[in-house]
């Protein structure tokens, strides 16, 4: 049978105190909805339907980037059965349908799969995803007979003293049968405390049908709990964080500290990588073999070649780092920025929109925007190349071999011919020629007998 997802993400989420919907809070670098949208991709549905209601087409909208998804609108948020019936005209007759919510991020696909497997059994007609917890307020309670079998859910407002002791809670993730469901979905009604029309009132259907209700554990609490307020979602990103810290030592990676990392795109590693505390993972970074990342660096869109050393409080976007580079500390390399192999950037030199080639060494206190630099060059400190005229930017052109003293300004569109010298403290506005040393210095000028201001009484 076809499986067919329905994701639930029409609630507000009041107690976010936010204007954005729930469903659309970040979590590592996504919403939360996203996470779940993506999970379900995984699982290859035929159909995948998500239920928005509260904040209108901020949702759909946001989400627009992904493809293959059934938007449809829940004007009136009358429960999660009702969230159901809007999406169930959709559905094939012949499929499995399973249910997720779109503020429960943190499912693993494993265990979705190990829900839909009862239904290799030919008489499951449901299939309940539950969990037991130590403190089970908040959850309905999964209620069974002597037989060990589930007779019903009764949620927490509707539960006795003595049921409310039971463990054993619904997550709200179910699976069922498409051709079943819309017979009970037809039976539901407000007649509870919330005055909802609950989705977990088919359960008590089914076994009336005499229809097989199975059930499947989590295997980790984390991957039931919902969002409902920011220390929830706080508490849900440090434990997203931990996973993605626990699966890259287990591919090899050295973390200095697991608890103090944080991955909001998609790493990819070699072999003997070091990360040290407090770096920042965002958009799809690679890190090449016997790379090492210094504290407190944020790495953003960046490609990375072997045996680089990135020294701490580096920022680093749309680059590409070649081998054996050395950055840092506290440099920022900016976007359109290609550095080739052994180039040494230091502490607060800026690159944006240049190519550095082979062997070059920019290492202090200097800024190389829009520029070609060649191999084996030198940039001494306090170097700027002044690209902007206002209006436009502008080309600096460094050949190989050059050497540049330091508090040297270059004026774009220059061109400095290879093996040039740049004496400290020369303004270049017209081209250096090759093997020579160019200078423009002020004269140094003493005026004897000058007295200082002092400040007036």
């Amino acid at each position: 049978m076809d499986l067919e997802i329905i994701i639930l993400a029409a609630g507000k989420g009041t107690r976010m105190r936010s204007r954005l919907p729930k469903v659309l809070q970040p979590l590592a670098g996504m919403t939360l909805l996203e996470h779940v949208v993506n999970t379900a991709k995984s699982m290859h549905p035929e159909t995948m339907s998500v239920v928005y209601g509260h904040g209108g087409d901020l949702v759909p909208n946001h989400l627009s980037h992904m493809e293959a998804i059934n938007w449809i609108e829940q004007v009136e948020q009358l429960g999660t059965g009702h969230a159901v019936m809007q999406a169930h005209p959709h559905l094939q007759a012949d499929s499995i349908v399973l249910v997720l919510y779109g503020d429960v991020p943190l499912t693993q696909v494993t265990t979705l799969n190990r829900l839909l497997e009862n239904f290799q059994q030919s008489d499951t007609a449901i299939s309940l995803l539950t969990a037991t917890l130590d403190d089970p307020s908040g959850y309905g309670r999964i209620i069974r007979d002597q037989n060990n079998q589930v007779t019903a859910i009764v949620e927490e407002k509707d539960a006795t003293s003595d049921q409310k002791i039971i463990c054993e809670v619904n997550t709200g993730i179910l699976a069922a049968k498409a051709s079943l469901l819309a017979g009970w979905l037809a039976q539901l009604d407000t007649n509870n405390a919330q005055g909802e029309l609950y989705l977990t009132d088919i359960i008590r259907m089914a076994v009336a049908d005499g229809k097989q209700v199975q059930t499947a554990s989590a295997e980790h609490d984390w991957e039931i709990l919902g969002v409902n307020d920011k220390l929830q979602l706080s508490n849900l990103e440090r434990q997203f964080q931990l996973n993605q810290a626990h699966a890259l030592m287990r591919a090899g990676v050295t973390l200095r500290d697991p608890h103090r990392f944080d991955n909001r795109g998609n790493l990819s590693v070699g072999q003997d990588v070091l990360i040290d505390v407090n770096v920042v993972i965002e958009g799809n970074v690679s890190l090449g073999n016997g790379t090492t990342v210094g504290a407190n660096t944020s790495l953003t869109d960046v490609q990375v070649a072997d045996g680089v050393t990135i020294k701490a409080n580096c920022v680093i976007e749309d680059a590409v780092i070649g081998q054996d580079c050395v950055i840092g500390p506290f440099a920022r390399i900016r976007p359109g920025t290609e550095l080739k192999a052994a180039v040494h950037i230091g502490n607060f030199v800026e690159i944006k929109k240049s190519k550095v080639d082979n062997n070059s060494k920019i290492n202090h206190l200097s800024y190389v925007g829009d520029a070609t630099v060649g191999q084996r060059v030198n940039i001494g400190a306090g170097t700027i190349t002044c690209n902007y005229d206002g209006a436009n930017k502008n080309t600096t052109i460094i050949e190989d071999d050059v050497f540049v003293g330091s508090d040297s300004q270059l004026i774009a569109p220059v061109t400095i011919k290879q093996g040039a010298t740049i004496a400290a403290g020369t303004t270049v506005n017209k081209t250096a020629p090759a093997g020579e040393l160019t200078i423009g210095r002020c004269p140094q000028e003493v005026i004897k007998g000058w007295q200082r201001p002092i400040k007036g009484k």
